[in-house]
């Protein structure tokens, strides 16, 4: 597809012929007075894929997550999430600033939460404890290496959230390789997380987005705090058509870079025994310890070769497939990095 082989992430895709051509033929109108008719399509669409009541597209994938959590989580109380959770590790403190709570972290399985562990987090209810406001699940972990809880497992967290009256957030950027790679159905996932976002520019392909979905008064309080952020916008159409052509086209085909980051993983795991656990390879990330190599000389050994990898440590390297290389060059990129690890 391209000269150079990106396994940085899944958002350094660019969008298709076919997104391209849905793009410019977007109508649009003012989504501020509610006006744009490919926002307005977009939103009822994924509302009634998840059975849910309403949706609303945001800019990106931290807006989405912090207008939940000032939606639902009230302040000054604590939200229970995984200790490497996206709300954690990368989102600049947001959560304090913006819907002034705090997080009660928990080390959980690659990024996941389990019930007994949210079980053991819990604080006592009443004075002078710090009150619970939500349990957040990433779903699928980002620094747990693309893993998936699992509608069953979440069913079992949504019944610790029900008893204390707290809403069970989720976080899922990667929602539907979860789906895709677990058989799963939509509408189970829709009807186990209170809300939840989900975003249109990782493995799905889109340029930008995310989409936010709940019940109605949630999404309306959600609104009011995408405006307060500067996240309402005008003729979005056109980055709502992408998203719309995204779930036709798109889902689908997430299987395929699951398999491909299979291939990759297989292939380190057989020619550099120790530097890829092929059990926790459930979708499409693959996580390598360089051993004694360091990260960033594997990184830049690959690049001289066309193959662009990311470092998340002095010896750890996360390789993301994508729409944007095919199976072919999953091949040529796994030979270039068993030859960037034996140098």
């Amino acid at each position: 597809m391209t000269d150079v082989i990106d396994l940085r992430s899944d958002t350094v895709t660019r969008p298709t012929d076919g997104m391209r051509r849905a793009m410019a033929a977007a109508e649009v109108g003012d989504d501020v007075y509610g006006e744009d008719p490919t926002i307005n399509a977009l939103e009822e669409e994924v509302a009634d894929r998840f059975g849910r009541e309403a949706a609303m597209l945001t800019p990106t994938g931290i807006m989405a997550s912090q207008t939940l959590l000032a939606a639902l989580c009230p302040r000054g109380s604590e939200l229970i999430c995984e200790s490497n959770a996206h709300l954690v590790a990368y989102e600049v403190g947001a959560a304090a600033l913006i819907a002034a709570v705090q997080f009660r972290t928990v080390d959980g399985d690659a990024g996941r939460l389990g019930a007994a562990a949210v079980e053991g987090a819990l604080r006592p209810d009443g004075f002078p404890y710090t009150p619970l406001g939500m349990i957040s699940v990433e779903e699928t972990t980002n620094r747990g290496g693309g893993a998936f809880h699992g509608v069953d497992t979440l069913r079992e967290i949504r019944t610790i959230a029900d008893a204390r009256g707290v809403p069970l957030h989720g976080d899922g950027a990667r929602l539907f390789n979860a789906i895709v790679a677990g058989g799963g159905d939509e509408r189970a996932y829709g009807q186990v997380l209170s809300a939840f976002s989900f975003c249109l520019s990782k493995g799905l392909g889109a340029p930008v987005g995310s989409v936010v979905v709940a019940d109605a008064d949630v999404i309306a309080e959600a609104r009011l705090w995408r405006r307060r952020l500067g996240g309402a916008m005008r003729q979005a159409g056109v980055l709502a058509a992408a998203g719309r052509y995204a779930l036709e086209h798109h889902v689908d085909r997430l299987a395929d870079d699951h398999a491909n980051a299979r291939v990759l993983a297989t292939r380190l795991a057989e020619a550099v025994p120790g530097s890829v656990d092929l059990r926790s390879v459930a979708t499409n990330m693959v996580y390598v310890d360089t051993g004694a190599v360091p990260a960033a000389q594997v990184v830049e050994h690959a690049r001289d070769k066309g193959v662009r990898v990311g470092a998340m440590g002095d010896h750890l390297l996360r390789l993301v497939t994508n729409l944007e290389v095919d199976a072919d060059e999953t091949r040529r990129a796994a030979d270039v990095l068993v030859a960037a690890l034996a140098v």
